[in-house]
């Protein structure tokens, strides 16, 4: 897989690129990360890239042809030309899965006030924004794409089922998390994650995702489907999952 982040702040990017996942997976060769600068494509000596507005109005925009220039000089057959800003659809686990599968991204960092809107008709696929913020730049929206994709190529993770188990996996938080000491400042680790029961762990880990779901994301839960064992699960344990339990016996 190939990502390819146009920007014009590449330092902005470099960085993170060389730690953890990210690092370990382009060292292993499953992924090919660059950040393009998109200032070696503007035409002038001193590498503009925005410009006034027409109109009037607030701030600077960036140039089309400049963006133009950088993305076809990346794009071939295969190729997704995504540009993250804050109009876009809300990113989710759900598009990390489908872009995954992609053997080509092309994240634009948007800057100042916004892209020529010429250069978003005739070049964007996709727009994704990461939340209902504003940011300086695309940059850190598109290492958060970067990542989020990036661990579910797989060989990335060491462990395949961590992707299959983690938060939003499916529409359920995670389940509480406990490690070495089993007791910690007079706090006890739940004895059945020390039973040694494998389907007993199972099973209460689910019902604690659930409960926390419940508790932290209720619209969550809108979306969730539990099968018939499941749904006995959460009976047998008796906690505040009901609104879950109604909205599958509707």
């Amino acid at each position: 897989m190939i990502i390819d982040i146009l920007t014009i702040f590449p330092n902005l990017v470099a960085s993170p690129l060389e730690e953890g996942i990210l690092r370990k997976a382009r060292q292993e060769d499953l992924v090919t990360i660059n950040a393009v600068n998109i200032r070696d494509f503007a035409a002038d000596k001193h590498q503009v890239t925005d410009d006034r507005p027409f109109g009037g109005g607030e701030g600077m925009v960036m140039k089309p042809e400049p963006l133009a220039l950088a993305v076809e000089s990346r794009r071939r057959q295969g190729s997704l030309v995504i540009l993250l800003s804050p109009q876009g659809e809300m990113f989710n686990q759900a598009v990390a899965r489908e872009l995954a599968g992609r053997e080509h991204l092309i994240l634009v960092c948007g800057r100042y006030e916004g892209v020529d809107e010429r250069f978003r008709e005739r070049f964007v696929e996709r727009e994704y924004s990461i939340g209902d913020y504003i940011l300086s730049g695309g940059e850190l929206a598109a290492l958060v794409v970067t990542d989020a994709v990036t661990r579910l190529v797989p060989g990335v993770l060491g462990c395949t089922d961590s992707a299959l188990n983690d938060t939003f996996s499916r529409p359920l938080l995670k389940h509480p998390q406990y490690t070495r000491p089993a007791r910690w400042r007079g706090m006890e680790t739940p004895a059945v994650l020390l039973s040694g029961d494998h389907q007993e762990i199972a099973d209460y880990r689910f019902s604690e995702a659930v409960r926390r779901t419940a508790e932290r994301r209720p619209e969550l839960l809108r979306r969730a489907e539990f099968s018939e064992r499941e749904k006995k699960t959460l009976r047998n344990n008796g906690f505040t999952a009901e609104m879950a339990l109604a909205h599958h016996e509707e």
